[in-house]
Formats: structure tokens, sequence, C-alpha cells
């Protein structure tokens, strides 16, 4: 019989996603929380290039990450698993888009909407007037183009990732990414740092993975006592 793996431990973190999977498939499911410790960052940052809502990014997350666990079966390896779980969480930040687009909204709603986003969590992360000033520019880039470039210069993502997560030829991956640079002030450029960019503290990490990793665990129940 295997031995069970601490999902804190050295050998645990150490684990490729494959590995992690495919003990996780042996009932290992709480091996779970190292992929979405392994994760946050990159989905935190790519929801928001997409939505634009610091206020709605963790739970579009959450749900991301238990669409993944619950279709484990089917991933198959195909594609890596960072790509799969991003292009789930793509879909789930698109569908609330459209969602939060189909909702009717005066000019006086869309008015207070903005300025409750911009008093979100996220414009204290950053510490000082060029960093406020980097996220801002940023996050006043078209959806189209700043989902790019957050994914491509801030996350570090390839463009084959890239292309594959979204769906784009690799011409227009770097015709998007050209633009968005294009369209931020160069004497911003050369001071952002990326890992002060869209960062995910440490704090909501561990509340992120708490909650799915619960309910992970509640969903095993309910199957263990069907």
């Amino acid at each position: 019989m295997d031995k069970m793996i601490n999902p804190g431990s050295v050998a645990a973190d150490s684990m490729s996603d494959n590995e992690v999977i495919a003990q996780m498939l042996k009932g290992e499911k709480d091996l779970y929380a190292i992929l979405v410790r392994r994760y946050n960052q990159r989905l935190y940052r790519v929801a928001m290039a997409i939505v634009n809502n610091d206020a709605e990014v963790e739970d579009i997350m959450q749900v991301a990450y238990i669409k993944a666990y619950e279709n484990l079966q089917q991933f198959g390896a195909r594609s890596s698993f960072s790509t799969w779980l991003t292009r789930i969480l793509i879909n789930e930040s698109l569908l609330r888009v459209k969602k939060r687009k189909r909702s009717a909204m005066d000019s006086d709603q869309l008015s207070n909407e903005i300025h409750q986003q911009s008093q979100t969590p996220l414009m204290t992360i950053l510490n000082t007037e060029l960093k406020a000033a980097i996220e801002n520019a940023i996050r006043q880039l078209p959806e189209k183009y700043r989902t790019v470039f957050v994914m491509r210069t801030i996350e570090g993502m390839n463009i084959d990732e890239t292309k594959e997560c979204l769906n784009l030829s690799e011409a227009n991956v770097k015709v998007r990414l050209n633009r968005a640079k294009a369209m931020l002030q160069d004497s911003l450029s050369a001071y952002y740092k990326n890992e002060d960019i869209l960062h995910f503290h440490l704090s909501r990490c561990d509340r992120v993975t708490e909650n799915v990793m619960e309910t992970v665990r509640s969903r095993e129940r309910e199957v263990d006592s069907q």
C-alpha cells in the first residue's frame, strides 16, 4: 500500500502537477491543496484582467477550482494542468462579464460601481503612488489587451500556453501584447515589477485554499454517504 503524502511536506511540494493528480485519483484528495496554492496567483491575475472587479475574483477562482476538481477524471493530460485550469477560469470569468453586461444598469448605478471598484482592497495593495499609477494604467486597458498583457508580461506565461488558453493565433497574441504595451505610457512601463502587480497576498491564498478544500471534503462526504 502506498504511503500517504502530507500536502504540506517538502516532498509533496516538489511533486509535479500530474503526480499530484495521479495520487488524488488514487484517493489522496487532500493533495488538491497543493495545486490550489500553486496556481492561486496566476488565477487571480488572469481573472482580474478579465472581470476587473476584485470583489468577484475569489468567488470565480473557487468556482474554477471546484469545476476542475469535479472533472479531473476527464482531464487526461492532453494539455498541461495549468493550461486546462486557466481555461476553466477564463470561461467562468467571461461568463461573469456577460452576466454583468446583461444586467440593466442606469448611468448612476454604473458610476457607483466604478467608484466602488476604485476602493477595492486591490487598490490598497500597491503602497506607492507609482505602483498605484501602474495598476490603474493596466486596469484601464481594454479587456482583450489587458488579458494578454497580464498573462504574458506579468504572469510570465509563454505564447503557446497563452494562445491555447485564449483560443487565439500566435500572431494575435503578439499583436495584442504589442498593442497593450503601446497603450501603456512609456514612462510607466520601465518601472513596474511583476511581483508587485496584482499580487495575491498569503492571507487570501490561505482563505481560497481552505474554502476550496472544505468544498472538496464536503463533496467527498456526500459521495461516501450514498
